[in-house]
């Protein structure tokens, strides 16, 4: 059996591999630059970052399965990251206020040959208007902090969401569906 290797530091990937009995047998995070460059679009930027981060961790453990996967919340063109201060987190938020956004999911799994699949998963994700006190309220807790568009789906923000159309795991950090056939597709044998 090949070893997988988990290519994030996020927990809540993890936990979410768990929730189908997927327990990587390492968590290696990637350290590449994760600068958008000039012009690439939010579904672009998803890909390449988790096709990086897949190489990188891939070519030092040759022989193992690698999971990569990396999350862009989207306003029209505008890639939304990681908020770096409850003010931008506000920015963020007010942005996506009673407006539709989409998540895009970059999934990359590389094969102990070397095979390599990627795609983008897109989520539709529409948030009811949010006033001052709502802003405030999720504002005063650090859920925002390390999510792309500052919110997390599985939290409080959950009160803002209106209508989700794709997948809801997708929006929390990965697409299980996807990533389950991916691996699977590739011959990786784990899990339920």
């Amino acid at each position: 059996m090949s070893k997988l290797i988990l290519a994030s530091a996020s927990p809540r990937r993890l936990e979410l591999l768990a929730q189908i009995g997927i327990v990587p047998d390492q968590v290696i995070p990637a350290d590449i630059d994760e600068t958008p460059h000039d012009d690439e679009s939010p579904r672009r930027l998803a890909l390449r970052l988790a096709e990086e981060k897949a190489r990188a961790i891939a070519a030092d453990h040759a022989g193992c399965f690698v999971l990569a996967a990396d999350t862009v919340v989207a306003c029209g063109r505008r890639a939304l990251g990681k908020a770096t201060d409850t003010n931008e987190a506000r920015k963020f938020l007010s942005l996506l206020s009673g407006r539709r956004h989409r998540v895009y999911g970059g999934l990359c799994v590389v094969a102990p040959d070397g095979t390599t699949r990627a795609r983008v998963i897109e989520t539709q994700v529409i948030f009811r208007r949010l006033g001052d006190d709502d802003l405030a309220r999720y504002l005063a807790h650090d859920e925002w902090q390390g999510k792309a568009g500052a919110y997390a789906i599985q939290g409080y923000a959950a009160t803002f969401v209106k209508s989700i159309t794709g997948s809801y795991s997708n929006v929390v950090g990965l697409s299980l569906c996807e990533a389950d056939g991916m691996l699977r597709g590739l011959g990786f044998k784990q899990g339920m």
